[in-house]
């Protein structure tokens, strides 16, 4: 049997519910017409938590980002962040493009971004600023380019850390328009940006997927959008259901549910960043092992946690998630034998949470990514195929299958639609 066909009949999607409960407050809010529905997403993170991004500081300089949306539209905006700045951040000028591939954008593409109708803005410490709606023609799964000038001397106080993307730093100067930015500096982050959403018809929504380093796409190739949430972006294009759904990926590698790390705790950031994203019906997931690891250090002895402590705080996330309404899934613990936190009792504990997740009855669904992702021949080991050869995360192929894991039925998408 190849890894392929064992990813195709390991794939275990419970529905252990009736169909997906809509808030009613969405409900009404959208039966009048189209509303806004995040396209894409970055959690934030800061330096306190974080640690340095690979550029401290920009001096009147202009950084293109490159992102992957999910789904398309014909009016976007893009939401900007100074959540952990400690001063206001100006942004001189804005501007939207198609991307070209590295800083090209495409011909005609290029529009500029405002805010109240002013092309610059200044978002005080701890805030986001929204775009105005901009019309701008985004296919699904294209490359947007996102162009900012950052006038004065700024701190990097607010990015993602791992990208798994390139960034383009400029020369000095207002580099916004230029069809091809020339480039002083690369970074493997983002910077300022925390999200993408379209103008998207009345029953259009999000999937927005919570996890770890394993949702954030560590390990896999730069700039191949190469991430299970990617993939499954790609598999409900497939399935013609781009149109309705969209994915949007909120990992921060070495992210934990319990306690603060790389980023907020899982349960600190679910607010702002799963339960506030636009469109928001359907949740994934994905955290957990980090606790469990990080209990086998002892510079962490402190926050050893137990099994249940972590089925604890799941229990809270599916809470907060069920009050507003919206379905929430849960994925199996992926297998980590031979990484350097492994231990026989965090295993013990990673079974137990998987039990739980599998039998709990608390999610409305399983994603059984254990299951997709270990070897049969050792189950408490990756996939050889799909390990990235630190027998913790999955290389591309792994990503791959698990995205092709999640079952549509999931979000109501049937064969065929």
């Amino acid at each position: 049997m190849t890894p392929g066909s064992r990813a195709a009949s390991a794939l275990t999607a419970l529905l252990l519910g009736a169909a997906p409960l809509v808030a009613q407050e969405t409900a009404a809010r959208t039966a009048a017409g189209p509303h806004w529905v995040a396209t894409w997403a970055a959690s934030p993170q800061g330096v306190r938590l974080s640690g340095t991004p690979s550029v401290k500081a920009f001096a009147g300089q202009t950084v293109r980002q490159v992102v992957r949306v999910s789904m398309g539209g014909d009016t976007v905006r893009v939401r900007l962040t100074n959540e952990f700045g400690q001063v206001p951040l100006v942004v001189g000028a804005a501007r939207i493009a198609l991307s070209a591939g590295r800083t090209a954008i495409v011909p005609g593409s290029s529009r500029a971004l405002t805010f109240g109708g002013d092309t610059s803005v200044t978002i005080p410490p701890g805030a986001p600023a929204l775009s105005d709606p901009v019309a701008i023609r985004v296919p699904p799964l294209a490359d947007v380019a996102i162009s900012l000038y950052l006038p004065d001397s700024t701190p990097a106080s607010t990015f993602h850390e791992l990208s798994v993307a390139t960034s383009y730093v400029s020369p000095p100067g207002d580099h916004t328009a230029d069809a091809a930015m020339p480039v002083d500096t690369t970074t493997p982050s983002w910077y300022f940006l925390a999200g993408l959403s379209v103008r998207a018809p009345r029953d259009a929504a999000a999937i927005v997927a919570l996890g770890n380093s394993i949702t954030d796409g560590y390990a896999s190739t730069p700039d191949s959008n190469a991430r299970w949430p990617n993939v499954l972006a790609a598999h409900l294009g497939a399935a013609r259901a781009l149109d309705r759904l969209a994915v949007v990926d909120e990992g921060i590698s070495g992210n934990r549910i319990l306690h603060d790390h790389a980023g907020r705790s899982a349960l600190a950031r679910f607010d702002d960043d799963v339960l506030r994203q636009p469109g928001v019906r359907y949740v994934i997931v994905l955290e957990g092992i980090n606790d469990i690891g990080f209990s086998s250090f002892a510079d962490y002895k402190d926050q050893d946690v137990s099994a249940a402590a972590i089925i604890a705080g799941q229990e809270q996330l599916i809470a907060r998630a069920h009050e507003l309404g919206l379905t929430i899934y849960g994925a199996t613990l992926t297998p980590y034998e031979g990484c350097g936190y492994y231990t026989a009792a965090g295993e013990a504990k990673r079974e137990a949470v998987n039990e739980w997740i599998r039998a709990g009855g608390a999610y409305d669904g399983v994603i059984d990514f254990d299951a997709v992702t270990r070897d049969p021949a050792h189950p408490t080991r990756l996939l050889p195929a799909y390990d990235s050869g630190d027998h913790l995360h999955p290389g591309d192929a792994g990503y791959h299958a698990m995205g092709e894991a999640v079952s549509l039925e999931l979000f109501g998408v049937r064969a065929g639609r």
